[in-house]
């Protein structure tokens, strides 16, 4: 919601690129009213491995140093392609050189021009396949080919490959939590890698209403930090549904999406 929203307020005065990197769920397209793309690129980040039956010599190092269990002992070896993570592991220790890592298409990067006035590059990472954080560096290496003063970038929750993929190399980190016990723990997981990367931030507190005292509690915790809480509004719900960017829609959302961004334009 805050990645549509900011995105499109922007672009009012600027030249924007919105990227998508949830690449496990992608939605950015969807807050943004878009459901389909004018272009779409299959792409190789990730490897598996596979083992040449005519060389292997049945050893069995390869089983024993697999940590993921993708190794299968039946007649001979055979490796489970959706367990494999393509380490690399099993070839290092094959006395046999039996064992080879092949590149796979393990996801597509997507592009709009058109709807909005402003490009959105946004990834999907296929199901049962590894390597979402490259997947996202190589959605930013395309995203960086369009003319742009602004790049917003809608990453993924928690603290995993995705999001150090997303946040690396960025100028604002806005961090977006509710006031719930999980969420403001996940803001502290969060805020080690913002600080890691040494990015300056804003704390965001979604559907604050629906726990004011905690959401009091992470207020005083930002101090300055803080950019804004949003209230919890059905009409939000209702809004994603018909493919109605909020900002153009009414709701008591939009009106603090609005003051959040003069915050974040102040500040740039």
């Amino acid at each position: 919601m805050m990645a549509s929203s900011l995105a499109i307020l922007f672009s009012e005065n600027g030249r924007v690129v919105a990227c998508d990197c949830d690449v496990d769920a992608p939605n950015l397209g969807l807050w943004l009213g878009i459901t389909e793309y004018d272009s779409t690129k299959r792409i190789s980040t990730s490897e598996k491995a596979t083992i040449n039956p005519d060389k292997c010599v049945e050893c069995g190092e390869c089983f024993e140093a697999c940590q993921f269990g993708a190794i299968e002992r039946t007649r001979g070896f055979t490796i489970n392609p959706l367990l494999c993570e393509g380490c690399g592991v099993c070839q290092l220790v094959c006395p046999a050189d039996a064992v080879e890592l092949k590149k796979v298409m393990n996801g597509e990067i997507g592009i709009n021009e058109k709807k909005l006035g402003f490009p959105l590059v946004s990834g999907q990472l296929y199901p049962g396949e590894t390597g979402s954080g490259k997947i996202v560096q190589e959605l930013r290496r395309m995203a960086e080919e369009f003319d742009h003063d602004v790049m917003i970038i809608d990453s993924a929750a928690g603290i995993g490959c995705p999001v150090i993929a997303s946040v690396t190399g960025c100028d604002y980190a806005i961090l977006v939590t509710e006031p719930t016990p999980s969420g403001f723990t996940d803001l502290g997981r969060i805020l080690e890698i913002v600080n890691h990367f040494q990015i300056p931030f804003g704390i965001v507190v979604n559907k604050w209403d629906i726990n004011p005292s905690l959401s009091k509690k992470i207020e005083n915790w930002s101090g300055e930090r803080l950019l804004g809480k949003i209230p919890y509004d059905r009409k939000v719900v209702d809004s994603i549904v018909n493919l109605k960017p909020v900002v153009y829609s009414d709701t008591e959302v939009t009106s603090e999406v609005l003051k959040i961004f003069e915050k974040i334009k102040n500040q740039s």
